[in-house]
């Protein structure tokens, strides 16, 4: 037998050990070395879009949280089926998918509730049990306390009594509130032209701007002997629609706003208008919103629009190269300014902008829903203002002695 096929047969040999190995992985106890290399849960690496539902439930055998996905899409079912948060729900399941076991821990149920790992009908439970619904195989996992010296989260699959440490902070939060979308509208402190709110006593402030131009807001029917206490002091309350997210939400069949509430409308330079009801129960901040379209002045913003483009254009026009003789004639000659559809079919623009303005009206409503939103304190506190809030005395200014 020469050199070479000693190495073949080598080569072959260890192949075939590879090959056993491979074969044999799911037979081997798991105690053994190549079992802690394994995935927490195998069957969701290749299978992420297949799960249809995420339950977790909590100490005392309490549901937690209900992930359900339906034709609307992902919802929390302990909000009423309000929209999910996808990106965060889709992050923890990615997380879940690459989850590998490091290293086997404790198998003695005595020691569960050191890692967070024991049985959730404990009324002093401190671990997750999540059930993913939607595989080939259903996944029973409970998710323990975060270690972090360890780099993983101690986990035990429901089924089995061994524990494990697993890579990853894979320790859902328990609070249905964490899962909903948080992004609620954004609608641009610069679009808006009023602010008036309504407060329970009838008494009104009202704050506005001329054109989308100005950087500040003024204050309307500013009594005599008073003035803004700062130059920016009404620009909050024109910024409640920027970036407006919300810390919690319910049917609100279950959180109907009382008499008493403040009423805020935000009017827009482009017609669209919302009106928001808020109130505070406890230290919880609620408001319900309902979009509208005054097609009036939306028309007329149109108008306006259009007319800056045919200016705009023209003067693109004037100011465009004009041809040159000669040589330099030869050369190929710039594009002419584009036409804009405001100048080339002024009709077809218009109802393209206010079916886009209309379409905005009904995003905002399907967003707004019957829903009774928890606002940030600090977008609160922008529609709970009195005028007394925003003004002082004016100064009287003492001449100095002598002059």
């Amino acid at each position: 037998m020469n050199q070479k096929t000693l190495i073949v047969l080598g080569v072959a040999a260890a192949l075939a050990v590879g090959v056993a190995l491979f074969v044999d992985h799911s037979r081997t106890p798991q105690s053994d070395v190549s079992a802690r290399a394994g995935l927490l849960v195998p069957e969701l690496r290749e299978h992420v879009n297949d799960v249809t539902r995420i339950t977790m439930t909590a100490a005392n055998n309490q549901p937690a949280v209900t992930l359900a996905r339906g034709q609307q899409g992902w919802t929390v079912a302990q909000r009423g089926g309000y929209p999910a948060d996808v990106a965060k729900l889709r992050d923890f399941l990615l997380k879940l998918a690459d989850a590998t076991l490091l290293e086997e821990k404790t198998s003695n149920k005595d020691r569960y509730a050191d890692l967070g790992v024991d049985d959730i009908t404990s009324a002093s439970a401190k671990g997750v049990l999540l059930d993913l619904e939607g595989l080939t195989k259903p996944a029973r996992v409970v998710l323990g306390t975060y270690n972090a010296q360890g780099g993983g989260t101690f986990v035990r699959r429901a089924d089995e009594v061994q524990s494990w440490l697993a890579k990853g902070t894979l320790a859902p939060e328990k609070n249905p509130a964490d899962w909903i979308a948080k992004d609620l509208a954004n609608i641009a402190a610069d679009r808006i032209a009023s602010v008036t709110i309504t407060r329970p006593d009838g008494k009104l402030v009202r704050v506005a701007k001329a054109s989308a131009a100005d950087t500040r807001f003024d204050i309307v029917d500013v009594p005599k002997g008073r003035e803004a206490s700062s130059e920016y002091v009404a620009n909050g309350l024109g910024a409640v629609l920027s970036e407006l997210n919300i810390e919690d939400v319910a049917p609100l069949a279950d959180a109907a706003p009382p008499a008493s509430a403040l009423k805020a409308r935000y009017v827009a330079f482009d017609g669209l208008i919302v009106d928001a009801t808020a109130w505070k129960i406890g230290d919880r901040a609620h408001a319900t919103f309902v979009a509208t379209l005054d097609e009036a002045v939306a028309g007329k913003h149109v108008a306006d629009a259009q007319a800056k483009a045919v200016v705009d254009h023209a003067a693109g026009q004037a100011d465009a190269p004009k041809p040159e003789s000669g040589e330099a004639a030869a050369a190929e000659p710039s594009a002419p300014p584009a036409v804009p559809l405001a100048v080339s079919d002024p009709a077809k623009d218009r109802e393209q902008r206010l079916a886009a303005a209309r379409e905005e009206v009904a995003r905002l409503n399907a967003a707004f829903g019957s829903w009774s939103f928890v606002l940030p304190a600090h977008k609160f506190a922008n529609i709970d203002k009195s005028l007394d809030d925003l003004l002082k005395p004016v100064e009287v200014k003492v001449p100095a002695k002598g002059k």
